[in-house]
């Protein structure tokens, strides 16, 4: 995970006007804005989310923002482009910091931060960010925040507000295939099918579990040590060698496996 503050080069108070977050491995980024962000002040596209009340960009935006700043994939001499900075493939984070973020049509610049510092400033939001999502029936899911909160959440009128979401009302299986997003900032079926984690938070019922729920949520969310292997993309032995380390840690272990909480070994991937 890759964090920078937003700022204004004819600003020498070095404020931070907005948090860029990327996600390496899923290729995501993110737009954090602060809670005392001036609409007159923040960059023009990430302002109308602020007129809002929206605080946190969707990736779909967030995205388009650092498309406005780099070399457009369609650029006719693209290929010279891409060489004469050693770059084997089109890459936006690559091509977005080789000037810190900067173009020509504006005087903001992307500065590196430390990610305590990110999870200080926006506490609040880090700790409601999903941890755990289980599809249920009915259209409901389950849903563990980083607060400890469990809520369970009616998605029907979210899937009817928007059309690029009628397939998920008609198609079971694919309502089933819901997933966190990349760093816990909502839930998504894949590109611009998100819905945020203030909403799925707003919207949600404490609700003590169900016998139901429970095996729901061992069913999804428990993996044995090769399932882990695999999502992490390594051999038994790394996993071996991350439980020694204490880099993870198994909810059970017997004699010939171990088990370990999905959401942990998904926020294990994020940190490599």
């Amino acid at each position: 995970m890759k964090l920078f503050a937003i700022r204004d080069e004819t600003d020498s108070s070095l404020r931070d006007l907005a948090y860029l977050i990327y996600y390496e491995k899923a290729k995501r980024f993110y737009i954090e804005l602060p809670d005392d962000a001036d609409p007159w002040e923040t960059p023009l596209l990430l302002s109308s989310f602020l007129k809002r009340g929206e605080r946190t960009i969707n990736a779909y935006w967030s995205k388009v923002w650092v498309q406005q700043r780099i070399v457009p994939q369609d650029r006719q001499n693209l290929g010279s482009i891409l060489k004469e900075n050693k770059l084997k493939d089109y890459d936006e984070f690559a091509l977005l910091t080789l000037a810190d973020g900067r173009c020509a049509q504006d005087d903001y610049y992307l500065a590196p931060i430390e990610r305590n510092t990110l999870q200080e400033i926006l506490k609040e939001r880090y700790l409601r960010r999903v941890e755990t999502v289980i599809p249920l029936s009915g259209l409901n899911v389950l849903v563990f925040f980083r607060d400890g909160a469990l809520r369970k959440i009616d998605l029907k009128p979210f899937l009817e507000h928007d059309r690029k979401f009628k397939p998920l009302l008609h198609q079971a299986g694919l309502f089933g295939m819901v997933q966190v997003q990349a760093g816990g900032h909502g839930i998504t079926w894949g590109e611009d099918l998100d819905i945020a984690d203030a909403a799925l938070y707003q919207a949600g019922k404490d609700v003590p579990l169900s016998q139901e729920d429970f095996l729901a949520y061992i069913a999804n969310n428990l993996v044995t040590t090769a399932e882990a292997a695999q999502l992490l993309d390594c051999s038994r032995q790394n996993i071996y060698d991350l439980v020694r380390r204490g880099s993870l840690q198994p909810v059970k272990e017997s004699e010939k496996n171990k088990l370990f909480l999905k959401s942990d070994v998904m926020q294990r991937k994020e940190q490599n």
